[in-house]
């Protein structure tokens, strides 16, 4: 229970980093997968073994009989099938996670540099917007966090199909009331007798149901996040495109803000500019200031030209 515990509560994190079909594909994952492990499955292959009789008397050939039949439990099977599809999405939290710190220490850095006056303007012209975290704290699934939210996705997608064919080959999707057995050191064919095997079957087929259904959960978020990057992609063309017909974009409003912070700073740079100088004219071609107010000729109401 404490695992789960864990793992629940790791997951619960990257519920709030997903989309809407990743957060149904949790909770398809808690629900009627974990929950169920956890209620019913543990409890009905709890005699697994035990209730597994053969009509032998040789020593040895019952347990080579239930190896043969069962090479994993199912319950361990179903174990190692959650924690493994539940490893890409930590690793993209690990990511976001990542990706959310460096933008935190990048904004403190512009903070700490705006308030050195003229060099703030020289780092606000290398700086770069944050894109990824939101004003509400959210995270914007884009670019670098969008590659590894599809990288997650294609390693659930291949897991999830690994593992039902992995189901497939070692014990098939329904399980007989009687298993013929014959191996070493049975002398003949051995007919050995499962405990409950229609009640197991229908489990099997449960977890079944809910490994498809996650997986066509992915395959449709898949789909999904292709179709919103090249909607995003297309805008972002006719934003960048100027015609004769059409008047330039305004860009977005992370790059409007950034502009008023830099003529902000150019602005302050003239005020300084225009201090150490003293109210004395300033020469330099084409950038040359045609009149400048004298502080000497405040008094005396004079312009100098």
């Amino acid at each position: 229970m404490g695992e789960w515990d864990l793992l629940g509560r790791l997951l619960d994190k990257v519920q709030s980093h997903s989309t809407v079909l990743g957060k149904v594909w949790l909770t398809v994952l808690f629900v009627f997968r974990i929950l169920v492990l956890q209620t019913a499955a543990d409890k009905v292959w709890g005699d697994e073994q035990s209730d597994f009789v053969c009509n032998t008397q040789q020593p040895g050939c019952e347990n080579v009989c239930y190896d043969l039949a069962f090479p994993i439990s199912h319950v361990r099977f179903w174990f190692l099938q959650i924690i493994a599809i539940a490893t890409p999405k930590l690793l993209y939290l690990g990511h976001v996670l990542h990706v959310i710190h460096i933008e935190k220490k990048e904004k403190e850095k512009m903070k700490k540099q705006a308030e050195l006056d003229a060099q703030a303007c020289l780092f606000l012209r290398t700086y770069k917007v944050p894109k990824y975290i939101k004003s509400s704290g959210k995270i914007s699934i884009r670019g670098r966090l969008l590659r590894s939210y599809t990288f997650h996705l294609l390693a659930k997608i291949l897991l999830e199909v690994v593992f039902i064919a992995g189901q497939y080959f070692l014990f098939g999707f329904t399980l007989d009331s009687r298993y013929v057995c014959q191996r070493h050191p049975c002398p003949h064919k051995v007919d050995c007798f499962l405990s409950r095997p229609t009640e197991k079957s229908v489990i099997i087929w449960f977890m079944l149901v809910a490994a498809v259904v996650s997986l066509a959960l992915s395959l449709v978020e898949l789909f999904y996040l292709c179709v919103k990057a090249t909607k995003e992609c297309m805008a972002r063309r006719q934003d960048y495109t100027v015609t004769p017909v059409t008047p330039p974009v305004s860009g977005r409003k992370a790059f409007k803000i950034s502009d008023e912070m830099i003529q902000n700073c150019i602005n302050l740079e003239l005020e300084q500019h225009k201090e150490q100088r003293g109210g004395k004219r300033i020469t330099g071609g084409a950038n040359e200031v045609p009149s400048i107010i004298s502080p000497d000729s405040k008094s005396k109401g004079e312009v100098r030209i």
